[in-house]
């Protein structure tokens, strides 16, 4: 082949797959644009009209990629690429993959399934697989949380929609429970009065149901008393704390001994 040929040779192919080449980069690249630009445009539509945020931005991300997926399958026809070679050898593998995304399908079926089934939602506060976070995404194949220290877990949903899972939001109100020990010498009512007076005083405790402060235990050192109050989920750790340094605080000026482990040893003589 002398330079000429081998120069006409290139000038046809730029001419013409070159050409289809070309458009179809640009097609991808203002397509996936567009997708994306339309899918948070649709994401904030359904944000201001307070459409169900979890169910939204599943169908959302899985219409994104399906889109997406659609537009490479056009391209590729578009350029006249056989597609049976390809068929053929994902027949081929289609075994092989399927062994291998096993787990990913099992993650793809617990991902619908809690989105049928429902036990938590977007910014819900849950506890499952050994995890506690707020849930911040909810993908087809795994979900996000975000721990009180600002970390983020990935849980399978395979693992989560087969484990316990406990969902500390979905009710509106929760009950804390708070334990005291008492030396056996004080007087338990008057240790009870003041922890009902102090519950009773916090603005965030609830009238309804109402405070309860009850022995709950002769401890091997002291009368162990139990309190229980209801709150707003939201107040749970702020009542909690106040509680707990409050009462501390009114023993001290009370002069309620709080006492430590201790052993008596009694000597015989014989």
């Amino acid at each position: 082949m002398t330079w000429e040929q081998f120069w006409q040779a290139i000038l046809g192919w730029l001419s013409t797959t070159g050409v289809r080449l070309v458009v179809s980069i640009v097609i991808l690249w203002v397509s996936f644009r567009v997708i994306n630009a339309v899918a948070r445009r649709i994401q904030r539509r359904c944000t201001k009209k307070q459409v169900d945020k979890t169910l939204s931005s599943t169908l959302i991300y899985a219409g994104k990629i399906a889109l997406k997926i659609a537009v490479a399958i056009g391209i590729v026809g578009y350029l006249g690429i056989d597609t049976s070679g390809i068929a053929a050898l994902v027949a081929s593998l289609g075994v092989c993959a399927g062994l291998a995304v096993n787990g990913a399908l099992s993650n793809l079926a617990g991902g619908v399934l809690i989105l049928v089934t429902r036990p938590f939602r977007v910014d819900d506060y849950i506890e499952a697989g050994g995890h506690s976070g707020t849930v911040e995404d909810i993908r087809l194949t795994m979900t996000r949380l975000r721990t009180p220290d600002n970390k983020i877990v990935y849980i399978p949903n395979g693992t989560l929609s087969s484990d316990t899972i406990i969902n500390y939001s979905e009710k509106s109100t929760r009950r804390v429970d708070l334990t005291f020990t008492i030396a056996y010498s004080v007087d338990y009512r008057a240790a009870e009065g003041i922890i009902l007076d102090l519950c009773r005083a916090h603005e965030k405790v609830l009238d309804t149901p109402a405070p309860a402060s009850r022995v709950n235990a002769h401890g091997a050192s002291g009368v162990v008393l139990t309190c229980r109050v209801w709150v707003n989920s939201g107040d749970y750790w702020d009542v909690y704390y106040d509680l707990m340094e409050s009462v501390k605080t009114a023993f001290d000026e009370h002069g309620i001994e709080i006492p430590y482990d201790q052993v008596d040893v009694h000597i015989r003589e014989t």
